[in-house]
C-alpha cells in the first residue's frame, strides 16, 4: 500500500513538473523574437530603459526607440507616408491627427488586434476611431487642469486657489508684488502646437466654443470666449505677468520653468504631470505644487481632452511586433510605470481608479472630478484640416503676442484661415 502510495506520489510529482516545465516553455515562448521595432514617439512617450529592456525580455522584440518633438513628429509621419515609406514600425498619433491621417489611410484599423474589454477600458480611444476603424490606441489620459505652486501663493497671501480668470490675474499679480516670481503665469507663446491648445482651453475657461455645429467661427465677437481668451493672454503679456520670452517657449519649456519655481501658475497642465512635478528627483518644487479645477467665469469648471496614441502605419514593416508593442504599453504595470516615471496618467479607468485607491495620484480627488468634466474640442470628432487651423492659430497668436497684430486682427486672420482649410 505505501509502495503504491509513493508510486502514485512520484508519478504525481514528475507530471506536476512535466506540467511546470511546459508552462515555463510556454510563458517563455516569444514567437517574434529577433524581430526589430522602431517606435517614434515625443520625449513625453519615450519609455525609460529600464521599462523598454523589460519589454525585450518579455517579447524578444528589438527595440529601437526614436525621440522627436510632437511638430517635427508630424512633419515627419506626413513626409513619409506621403512617400510610401513609413517613419516607423509604431508612431504616435496625436488626436489631433485622426481626421487627416484616417482620410489619407495612412494607418492599419486596429480593431481586430485588441478585445472589446481593453477597449471599453479606455474610453478616449474612441477618438481614435475613424470610419469604424480603430486607428490607434491611447498610452496617455491626457487633459488639462491648473496647476499652481502653493507655497508662493500662500506667501503672496493667497489663501485658495483661483476660481476665475479675474482671481487668475489678481492672484499673479500679488506674487509678483512680492517678488516671488518674476513672471508668475506660465504659458507658451510661440508658434507651435501648445500655444494653440492653451487658447482653446482658456475659451473655454471664459465660457466659449471655437465653433457651432456647422464649423462657423464662435470666437470673432468681442463678448465670445475665444476673443476673451486671447485679450487675457495679451493683456498678462503686457501686464509683465508672462515672460516676454514665452514668444519663443513651447509647452515643454514652460513645465521646465514650473519646475524650477520661476512660474507659479502652469495653465494648461497636463494632469498627469502632477506626478512629475511632485518628485524631488525631477522638480525643485515638488513639496509645493497643487492642481485646482480649471478657473470659469460661470462657476462650472470645464477642461479638454487631449489624449495622445499609438498607431501602426500602413506601409510599416513587423506589424504584429508594433501591435504587441502597443499591448505591452497598455498592460497595468507599464501603465503604472508610465505614470510614476513620465507623468503619462492611465488612459484605462481600472488603472486610474486603482491609483486613487491606493493614494498614488497626486490631488486624486481634483483630476478626477476634472475628468469628469472634459470635453472633446470638437464635439463630432476632429476635421481632417484641423492640423492647418492649428498652425494658423499659433502663427497669429504668436504675431499678437509680438505685437505685430491686434487681438481682433489675430482672430480674424484664425477664422480666415479656418474657412480656407475646411474648404480645401
Amino acid at each position: 500500500m505505501k509502495r503504491r502510495t509513493f508510486l502514485a506520489a512520484l508519478a504525481a510529482a514528475t507530471m506536476l513538473q512535466v506540467g511546470v516545465a511546459g508552462s515555463a516553455l510556454a510563458d517563455d515562448a516569444k514567437p517574434l523574437e529577433g524581430q526589430d521595432l522602431s517606435v517614434l514617439l515625443p520625449p513625453w512617450g519615450t519609455f525609460p530603459k529600464e521599462m523598454t529592456d523589460q519589454f525585450e525580455a518579455e517579447t524578444g522584440i528589438n527595440l529601437s526607440s526614436q525621440t522627436l518633438g510632437w511638430d517635427e513628429i508630424h512633419t515627419k509621419v506626413v513626409t513619409s507616408m506621403i512617400a510610401n515609406t513609413a517613419p516607423a514600425s509604431a508612431t504616435e498619433v496625436d488626436w489631433s491627427w485622426v481626421g487627416q491621417f484616417g482620410a489619407a489611410g495612412w494607418y492599419s484599423p486596429l480593431n481586430d488586434d485588441f478585445s472589446e474589454d481593453v477597449i471599453k477600458d479606455v474610453p478616449t480611444s474612441k477618438i481614435f476611431n475613424f470610419d469604424g476603424k480603430l486607428l490607434a490606441v491611447p498610452y496617455n489620459n491626457d487633459f488639462r487642469v491648473l496647476i499652481y505652486n502653493k507655497t508662493q501663493l500662500e506667501k503672496a497671501g493667497i489663501k485658495q486657489a483661483p476660481a476665475t480668470p479675474d482671481d487668475l490675474l489678481k492672484a499673479a499679480k500679488a506674487i509678483k508684488d512680492a517678488n516671488l516670481a518674476d513672471y508668475p503665469i506660465g504659458l507658451p507663446l510661440s508658434a507651435t502646437e501648445g500655444t494653440s491648445t492653451a487658447w482653446y482651453l482658456l475659451t473655454k475657461a471664459f465660457g466659449g466654443d471655437l465653433f457651432d455645429k456647422d464649423f462657423k467661427p464662435q470666437f470673432l465677437d468681442p463678448q465670445s470666449g475665444g476673443y476673451k481668451a486671447l485679450s487675457f493672454e495679451i493683456q498678462a503679456l503686457k501686464d509683465g505677468l508672462i515672460d516676454p520670452s514665452a514668444t519663443g517657449l513651447k509647452d515643454v519649456d514652460v513645465q521646465e520653468l514650473f519646475k524650477s519655481g520661476k512660474v507659479s501658475f502652469d495653465i494648461a497642465g497636463w494632469a498627469g504631470n502632477l506626478s512629475v512635478y511632485s518628485d524631488p528627483s525631477k522638480s525643485q518644487v515638488a513639496d509645493d505644487v497643487a492642481a485646482a479645477l480649471m478657473p470659469s467665469v460661470n462657476g462650472k469648471t470645464r477642461t479638454i481632452g487631449l489624449p495622445e496614441a499609438i498607431g501602426v502605419p500602413v506601409s510599416a514593416e513587423n506589424h504584429d511586433a508594433a501591435v504587441a508593442f502597443i499591448k505591452w504599453m497598455l498592460k497595468p504595470e507599464t501603465q503604472m510605470n508610465s505614470y510614476n516615471a513620465l507623468g503619462n496618467l492611465p488612459p484605462r479607468l481600472s488603472v486610474l481608479k486603482q491609483l486613487e485607491e491606493q493614494g498614488k495620484l497626486k490631488d486624486g480627488k481634483v483630476l478626477l472630478e476634472q475628468a469628469a468634466s472634459v470635453e472633446p474640442l470638437f464635439a463630432d470628432g476632429t476635421p481632417g484640416w484641423y492640423p492647418e487651423f492649428s498652425s494658423a492659430v499659433s502663427t497669429a497668436i504668436n504675431q499678437a503676442a509680438k505685437d505685430q497684430i491686434s487681438v481682433e486682427d489675430a482672430l480674424a486672420q484664425i477664422a480666415d484661415a479656418a474657412e480656407t482649410a475646411s474648404q480645401q
